[in-house]
């Protein structure tokens, strides 16, 4: 770029598995001037980010915050938080997150086990049941809404009973699901989940929510071995989002303006009125790709409503489709990852993206471009 050059990034309608487009309001908040990050009216605004990441997690841990990183900060600092070397662990994989749980359990250190769905498909409680028989797990971890296939994955609520029972503790990847679908932390009794900040929370990426329950915050807190991660380090984030607010990292602050923002929108729209929204515009877009002959990939049983993975018909180049898309419409949608990258599009209505007039505008640009 030249000294002259000025970036002036395109309006892009943002239709793909993340980041969704980032509210208005939203935007607004990022262009509030910057304070520091020991700032008081920044660690006041701290406590309402809290509150409200509480509400949307659907949970009364006091370890709820924000981590300065994209979703992947989260599951990392997760599992290099609840685990030790020579921990054994089990991973349940239904889709490309699940194996990236397992890659980075075992660079911490832990002893990690996998039980394996095909893509598109779900566990059983049975197959959970019988896979934590094997061994006296410490951990067991499985995304709630796999952003690979567009599964969402049922029975959680079962799934901490069967872990519990065996001695573990349950981390579940809530990447795509919160904000998105109802996520019940504590009903569920879920001990520990990460989430990210540019699906359904409606803000841009490089904030990571994250819970810890009683559970997992015991096993942090009276663990053998130092964290391995100092960035990542649960209890000094902790230390610096409460009580003393230590000094750990420079966090931005107008990453949490937006985030805190983006929480606010949905809390009053209301968790429910916001579920029943992205459900309804999902709907649409199913019905209109049935009648196209692009079916969805997930049984309608449990198929995530914030990520369709849309079948490609046969004779049609999905990647020059998408293209198009971009280059004649301004409208982004993703290939499928893996054995699914030529045999379906991954379609993303999340947050603020999750608007009946875009669901319109994909429909017909489809229709064009198919015809």
């Amino acid at each position: 770029m030249t000294a002259h050059s000025k970036f002036d990034p395109s309006a892009r309608i943002l239709l793909g598995p993340g980041p969704s487009m980032t509210h208005p309001r939203v935007i607004r908040a990022l262009s509030a001037p910057t304070v520091g990050h020991l700032d008081p009216e920044l660690l006041s605004l701290y406590a309402e980010e809290q509150e409200l990441l509480r509400t949307v997690f659907q949970t009364k841990n006091e370890w709820t915050f924000a981590l300065s990183g994209t979703g992947t900060s989260g599951m990392e600092a997760a599992l290099v938080n609840l685990i030790e070397p020579g921990d054994e662990m089990l991973v349940a994989i239904h889709g490309f997150f699940g194996e990236r749980l397992a890659e980075i359990a075992t660079r911490v250190g832990g002893q990690v086990d996998r039980i394996t769905r095909p893509l598109g498909e779900i566990f059983t409680l049975e197959e959970i049941e019988s896979a934590l028989r094997q061994k006296p797990y410490k951990l067991f971890a499985i995304v709630h809404a796999e952003t690979s296939t567009g599964a969402e994955q049922l029975h959680i609520k079962e799934i901490a009973d069967l872990v519990h029972q065996s001695g573990a503790l349950l981390l579940l990847d809530t990447v795509t699901s919160l904000g998105n679908i109802p996520l019940k932390i504590d009903e569920w009794d879920v001990d520990a989940a990460y989430s990210a900040s540019q699906k359904g929370l409606g803000a841009p990426s490089g904030l990571a929510p994250i819970t810890i329950g009683d559970r997992a915050k015991s096993k942090i807190e009276n663990r053998k071995s130092p964290v391995a991660s100092f960035y990542l380090d649960l209890k000094a984030y902790a230390n610096y989002w409460m009580g003393g607010h230590a000094y750990h990292h420079t966090a931005s602050a107008n990453l949490h303006y937006a985030l805190t923002e983006g929480l606010r929108v949905i809390v009053e729209e209301g968790r429910e009125n916001t579920f029943a929204r992205l459900r309804s515009n999902s709907e649409t877009l199913w019905r209109g790709l049935e009648n196209m002959d692009l079916p969805p990939f997930i049984p309608l049983e449990y198929r995530l409503p914030p990520l369709t993975t849309a079948q490609v018909p046969a004779g049609v180049d999905p990647h020059q489709v998408r293209a198009r898309l971009l280059n004649e419409y301004n409208i982004e949608i993703a290939a499928g990852f893996g054995a699914l990258k030529d045999k379906v599009w991954r379609i993303g209505l999340m947050g603020y993206s999750s608007r009946k007039e875009n669901v319109t505008l994909l429909l017909g640009a489809l229709r064009e471009l198919l015809k």
